[in-house]
């Protein structure tokens, strides 16, 4: 593979040309998640959520993965793909629920509840995804958890706000980890409902991270993949979007007839909204990953496949 690290940074305006000759020239995969910045978007060969964007990747010939996300998404990509070379724009892009479960409390947890199975949402990191009985998204939750007998204690981790969600859609009592994530519990029900009552005939979509009040009050509520489909199907001219505010670049894209609205957060300040973890990736990073191989994501083989496992049984569903 050609050595490119001696490379001056291009220019602002020739950044997307040279991330895309280095792209062909690495054989390389470029996934970007929905929360990312546009422009890196609009550069990825596939964007979506975290999952889909890794089995996206294991199904090419690409020599290397370039994940524009977070690093428990990378994870899974070199999960699913250990013999590509995965790397990360930036290797500080984390994620407030992987951090809200650190694998050691999990596994003082599991102690506390010997009996009990733990279901993970794929929001965490790979050592926590190894300790795991299954893995579940927030698209398929439901599914994962009505797979146990009813007789079956569980455990829902890392997102308290996920669980809840799926503890009342199925009727299960499931011990909840308290984890959340930072941007969705900044969503204000009472503004959300102000907003939707001063645009009539408008409705209100929100991802199921968000706080309970806010998800009462929804017309709908889903992943990030449903949400978008919800977008493009409603009848609905005005849509207030309850999720990381990258989402609606894909939105307006697929729905440019509609009216597409963030919803309002607790303290009404720019940026509420965002991800600052997401947004840490830029195209100067995601060109310095391709120019250098690097930061690259690496790990154990005992950890990937004990990761790996929990991952299987979901995709066994």
């Amino acid at each position: 593979m050609s050595d490119f690290t001696g490379e001056a940074i291009p220019e602002p305006a020739a950044l997307p040309a040279a991330i895309d000759r280095l792209r062909r020239e690495r054989r390389a995969v470029i996934l970007a998640h929905w929360y990312q910045r546009p422009e890196i978007q609009d550069l990825a060969d596939f964007r979506g959520d975290s999952l889909a964007l890794a089995q996206a990747a294991r199904d090419t010939d690409a020599e290397v993965i370039a994940f524009a996300g977070v690093h428990f998404m990378a994870e899974v990509a070199k999960i699913l793909s250990p013999e590509r070379i995965v790397v990360l724009p930036d290797l500080q892009a984390g994620c407030s629920l992987d951090e809200d479960c650190p694998p050691a409390e999990l596994a003082a947890w599991r102690r506390e509840h010997p009996d009990h199975k733990v279901v993970a949402y794929i929001n965490c990191s790979a050592a926590v995804k190894a300790q795991a009985d299954i893995i579940c998204t927030s698209g398929n939750a439901v599914k994962v958890v009505e797979s146990f007998p009813a007789d079956q204690p569980l455990l829902f981790a890392p997102d308290r706000n996920l669980g809840a969600h799926i503890a009342a859609r199925t009727g299960r009592t499931l011990e909840l980890w308290p984890g959340r994530c930072f941007v969705h519990v900044r969503f204000d029900a009472e503004r959300i409902a102000a907003r939707k009552a001063s645009r009539p005939g408008s409705v209100f979509i929100a991802h199921p991270e968000c706080e309970a009040q806010v998800l009462q009050i929804a017309d709908f509520v889903g992943s990030t993949s449903q949400m978008l489909r919800f977008v493009q199907d409603s009848p609905a001219g005005t849509i207030i979007v309850g999720t990381e505010s990258g989402m609606l670049h894909e939105m307006r894209r697929r729905a440019p007839d509609k009216t597409l609205l963030p919803a309002p957060c607790h303290k009404d300040v720019p940026g509420c909204d965002e991800c600052a973890h997401m947004k840490r990736n830029t195209l100067e990073k995601l060109y310095l990953c391709l120019r250098d191989l690097a930061p690259r994501i690496e790990m154990d083989e005992d950890l990937r496949r004990r990761a790996l496992a929990p991952l299987e049984r979901m995709l066994a569903l």
